[in-house]
């Protein structure tokens, strides 16, 4: 199997890139801040989990042909989180996510770069469609998926929870 090339995405503000070997530390501290992850599941993190999930998702672009990218800021090279597309065996649909470290959050970061992953789901990778699955009471993830033109179209059972189902498609984007 070929290595992928995973592509660049650039905003005003952000790169959205492929993530490297150096952002062991940053996204271990993501996963490590309860106020992070609590509506995530699984509680938080330790480094070994955070190194396994980072090698799940630079896996996940070479099985998928998509996934996550890694979130830094244009100006100051800062690791701010994660943006992209999961989709593994069984998930209910393409989705797109976000996860950011909390003091980036307000800044609308998670809006401006999940509006580049969308442009590139429809124009680069072909999608009919794409869903965000959110925790009913994470009110900022709601907000995010209703900025960048999502609408609640039900809910899902992810791995036993209960989710909303926020989606598009590519006649309404």
């Amino acid at each position: 199997m070929e290595a992928l090339e995973i592509p660049t995405l650039l905003t005003e503000r952000l790169r959205l890139r492929a993530f490297r070997r150096a952002d062991i530390d940053d996204y271990a501290a993501l996963h490590a801040d309860p106020e992070v992850v609590r509506y995530l599941g699984g509680g938080v993190w330790d480094r070994g989990r955070s190194w396994r999930h980072m090698a799940f998702l630079l896996g996940h672009w070479q099985l998928g042909g998509a996934g996550m990218w890694a979130v830094e800021h244009r100006e100051t090279g800062a690791f701010l989180g994660t943006i992209g597309f999961a989709e593994p065996e069984g998930w209910p649909g393409f989705e797109l996510a976000w996860t950011l470290a909390r003091r980036w959050w307000g800044n609308g970061y998670a809006t401006e770069g999940a509006r580049a992953a969308l442009t590139h789901a429809f124009n680069a990778l072909g999608k009919e469609g794409v869903i965000s699955l959110i925790h009913p009471e994470n009110q900022a993830s709601i907000r995010v998926a209703e900025r960048i033109g999502e609408r609640l179209r039900g809910r899902a059972d992810l791995l036993g929870r209960e989710m909303l189902c926020y989606s598009i498609d590519r006649e309404s984007y």
